[in-house]
Order: structure tokens, then sequence, then C-alpha cells
């Protein structure tokens, strides 16, 4: 009985401990409309028609959370010039990152306004439509 009541105790504690959370976010990120690779230099961010950039390590914290900063470009349809500069906003990017998982929150810090929260699967292909 008694090793019944420690492998209960022991089979709980598992229970609470959650997936893990990397020290530093790296590979390659998919999820319905944003494909993310990372190194440990940054990462770069494709959208449904925009692109996107983090300047920095994607580091969470022990409870997997992170934010970092870096840059979006919005895109368009259409062909683009060789001498086009193309527009970028300074952005914000929030999220948790537990095990295999990372929900993501894209925000523009020059206008306010966020694109959106996305979940992404370590090792997924993502599903990126492209501007025509």
């Amino acid at each position: 009985m008694r090793h019944a009541r420690t492998l209960a105790v022991l089979l709980g504690l598992a229970a609470c401990v959650g997936p893990e959370v990397p020290e530093v976010v790296s590979g390659e990120w998919g999820g319905v409309h944003l494909g993310l690779v990372v190194t440990a230099a940054g990462a770069d961010l494709e959208y449904d028609c925009a692109a996107g950039r983090i300047t920095g390590a994607v580091r969470p914290d022990g409870n997997g959370r992170f934010a970092a900063v870096g840059v979006h470009f919005p895109g368009h349809g259409g062909p683009i010039g060789i001498d086009t500069t193309g527009e970028s906003h300074p952005a914000r990017y929030v999220g948790t990152v537990r095990g295999d998982q990372m929900t993501i929150t894209v925000t523009l810090t020059d206008t306010g306004d966020q694109l959106g929260t996305f979940t992404l699967i370590h090792g997924a292909s993502p599903h990126v439509f492209k501007c025509l």
C-alpha cells in the first residue's frame, strides 16, 4: 500500500510539471497564416502578404513567456520594382512557448495596431497564402 501511495504522489507531481520551456527558442515553427524561422540571432516571420524580423534571440522566462522587438513589412499583390523601398513598422512580439507549441501576438508599436495572435507548432509547415 505504501508503494501505491508513493506512486500516486509521483504521478501527481509529474502532472504538475508542464511541457518543457526552452532557454532559447530555435528552429522552424508553422501555423495558420504565419511561419517563423528562429535562430540564436533572431527570427524571420512570413505572413499572408507580409513579412517580419525579430532582432534578437527569443528567450522565454521560466513560465515560457517572452517579449521581443523587431520590424514588420506589409506586403502587397503584384510585382515589386527593383528600386522600390518597402514600408516598415517597428513591432513588438509577445508570446509563450510550451513544449512544441508557441503562441505569439504581433503589435505595430508606431500605430498600436495589433496584427493578431498566432499559434505555431515546432517543425510544422506554415499555411501562408501569398498575395497575387
